[in-house]
């Protein structure tokens, strides 16, 4: 009933109102870079300009200079992003609230939060990065922050540009977009296309370790003349993607690493990941007048994934396999190397998962308070039907030997079912004091089922969850004056369990506490805030590519832990003159994350670390801008080690195999414009080349991507 009322109450409120005359801008949830600096938490765009400035095309590598965000590598590409914010982990960006341009985007945010997708990036012209008490508009996921990614806009005019590039290992690019707009109407296309044959060399094989990627977008906006009573816009947006990826879950033992770090094993040949992706959105928006808004919102996005890659070797998983040859047992290492013949399973990883939903936003302002109110239903599920292809490997090369029809555990559907709602006010006190005050509540069903045939005849249902959590936040920005501003708040983190949790299992919950201050003057601007969440619960959900121990499925609690930690922000022009200016960048995060009262489940101790949860992240940008046009930027991006088992900080635990190594990379660009529709760029990734040890999950090392030089030229029209 609740949910009624809060509806009806929008929509009351939407028929009582008058005119507009402001054409709308994409779904964003900060707004510009300025628009940041005004929130009270931590804030950061990404901005258009700054994208261009490096033309990166790897998520990983464009977010790695905001504060409080934490990377695990895993491909060299960032196909299969990994991203943490403020301690949350970062398995397959599980624990962070992942949209494009305001819609829910992960393959199944409730049911399967682990995300197998992720947008491709090498098409966004922005991407915002939200913490603190401004995020319970969003959700399910509120533990960390949010993620946001902007897409190309529709053009005020008709405009369009075509990037082309080409580099090291058989890589290239091409993205082109065109669009045009009128008084009542604005449309765009848009096409990315990007291959490598990867950096990896597979034994006894001539077979590459690439990718190729095909992404497509339609969008279109009609709307009324700026001067109509009740001024509406309708947008719409279609997208298609496509990506064959030969990708693998199997790494290296340490000792293969320091001979070769490119080196992939021959029982490997065969991995490869295909996937398909489609969503569409249709938003409505009405602006009665400058002080009241209604936008509705419907959503639909379909993934369907098949990642055929080794399961299990010689009848144990492939992880175990390289563990025992890490410890010297020499057929381990043979089996390996190819040189011992062996059964060799290769499971269909094929699941295919539907995210649908309807949400309505009424915006409003009332005096001094600028309110939104929401709500929104939402329904996913993922459908897993997995068998296993055997082989045999015989004189290092794979024979087909059959095919295994999947176990339950492979034959199940998960579903969620949510209803979310929400409350923000943002209210100016006074010209200096300002607060904000949310509160959110989520209900959610959840349940798995699994079959016991591969004709699917009977199913039992294994796992039924139900939860109803209500999240509230309050945040504060005081002006000293026109440079100094202080920030504080606190709100309630929540992230849901999969949907194959045990009952026993709860969702993931903290208190978020930030502190803080912000000061800028014309040629400086500068941040530090101090963050502490205290969990009242951890939970890790348990996934094949960040498996529990050895459960690979539901979640498992850690019990309670305590992250701390401060972020650091500079942006200053170092020298500003004549002929040219040098811009500096840096963004600085320390982190401390541990359990602090461990679940009794026999292998974790009060004082444990969290796993992938970096102490020190560092990232700075220098620029050389010339006014004659040519750029040069560097970029040096500083990870410490971190730990793939949360045991590794122990004391007289030998941390060799447990966690990765620290990592300094360098990238290089160079810019040049030829005329005023045509420029030319030079960039090197990885600068130093220097590889190391980046990942360890779920089994063997992986290095980052070694350096690699491309050349580009972008066309504006």
């Amino acid at each position: 009933m609740i949910y009624k009322l809060m509806l009806a109450g929008a929509v009351i409120l939407a028929n009582q109102a008058l005119a507009s005359n402001e054409r709308l801008e994409e779904v964003t949830i900060i707004g510009s870079p300025e628009d940041a600096k005004n929130l009270p938490g931590s804030a950061y765009v990404v901005s258009e300009t700054e994208l261009e400035k490096f033309q990166y095309t790897d998520i990983n590598r464009m977010v790695r200079q905001v504060p409080g965000v934490y990377l695990q590598e895993e491909d060299g590409f960032g196909l299969r992003p990994n991203i943490g914010i403020r301690g949350t982990g970062s398995e397959r960006s599980d624990k962070i609230t992942l949209l494009e341009d305001g819609v829910l985007i992960a393959p199944a945010p409730y049911a399967a939060p682990a995300a197998y997708y992720f947008p491709t990036a090498g098409r966004m012209s922005s991407v915002e990065v939200l913490k603190g008490a401004s995020i319970l508009h969003q959700g399910p996921a509120t533990v960390g922050g949010i993620i946001n990614l902007i897409s190309t806009r529709i053009p005020d005019q008709s405009s369009g540009a075509v990037s082309l590039e080409a580099g090291e290992y058989g890589s290239y690019r091409v993205s082109a977009h065109y669009g045009s707009s009128a008084e009542n109407w604005g449309w765009l296309v848009e096409s990315h296309q990007q291959e490598s044959e990867g950096f990896k060399n597979i034994d006894n094989s001539s077979k590459d370790s690439g990718f190729d990627i095909e992404d497509y977008v339609i969008k279109a906006r009609l709307n009324t003349n700026s001067d109509a009573n009740v001024y509406q816009q309708l947008d719409f947006k279609f997208q298609y993607s496509e990506e064959l990826s030969d990708e693998t879950y199997v790494g290296l033992t340490d000792a293969d690493f320091s001979q070769n770090e490119n080196r992939r094993y021959g029982l490997t040949e065969l991995d490869q990941m295909q996937n398909r992706h489609s969503g569409a959105n249709l938003r409505h928006t009405a602006r009665f007048n400058e002080t009241l808004s209604l936008t509705t919102t419907a959503y639909y996005n379909r993934f369907k994934r098949d990642w055929f890659k080794v399961d299990k070797v010689n009848g144990t998983g492939f992880n175990n396999v390289i563990s025992a040859a890490n410890g010297g047992d020499a057929l381990a290492q043979s089996i390996l190397d190819g040189l011992t013949d062996t059964e060799v399973k290769i499971k269909h990883n094929n699941r295919e998962y539907l995210s649908k939903g309807l949400q309505f936003v009424a915006e409003w302002l009332i005096k001094d308070h600028q309110l939104e109110a929401g709500i929104r239903y939402h329904e996913d599920d993922v459908d897993r039907f997995q068998p296993t292809e055997v082989f045999q490997q015989t004189n290092g090369k794979l024979v087909f030997d059959q095919v295994n029809a999947p176990s339950s555990s492979n034959n199940r559907v998960e579903q969620a079912e949510a209803v979310s709602l929400h409350l923000m006010d943002q209210w100016q006190v006074n010209d200096a004091l300002e607060l904000t005050l949310g509160v959110r509540h989520e209900d959610i069903e959840t349940q798995q089922k699994r079959y016991s045939d591969p004709i699917r005849t009977s199913s039992a249902v294994t796992a039924k969850n139900q939860v109803n959590e209500t999240l509230w936040s309050l945040g504060a920005t005081y002006d000293l004056n026109d440079q100094w501003q202080l920030l504080a708040g606190v709100h309630s983190g929540f992230a849901p369990a999969s949907a194959g949790s045990m009952e026993n299992v709860d969702p993931e919950k903290s208190t978020n506490y930030e502190a803080g201050f912000r000061f800028q003057n014309d040629r400086l601007n500068a941040s530090m805030i101090a963050f502490y969440s205290d969990y009242e619960s951890t939970v890790l959900n348990c996934s094949a590519a960040f498996p529990c121990g050895d459960q690979t499925s539901g979640s498992q609690s850690l019990g309670q832990s305590e992250i701390k930690g401060l972020e650091l922000t500079l942006n200053a022009n170092l020298y500003s003159g004549s002929r040219f200016n040098l811009p500096l960048t840096v963004s600085y995060t320390y982190t401390d994350a541990e359990i602090t009262n461990a679940d009794d489940n026999g292998s974790l101790q009060d004082g444990d670390v969290l796993r992938y949860v970096p102490e020190n992240v560092l990232n700075a940008q220098l620029g050389l801008e010339m006014h004659s046009g040519w750029n040069t930027y560097l970029s040096a991006s500083y990870i410490d080690a971190m730990c793939h088992d949360n045991s590794c900080d122990r004391s007289g635990v030998d941390s060799t195999l447990v966690e990765t190594d620290d990592l300094l990379v360098f990238d290089l660009v160079s810019q040049y414009p030829l005329n005023e529709m045509t420029s030319v760029y030079f960039k090197i990734d990885n600068l130093l080349d220097d590889q190391k040890v980046v990942a360890r999950s779920p089994g063997g090392v992986r290095p980052n991507k070694l350096r690699t030089a491309i050349v580009g030229v972008k066309f504006s029209f």
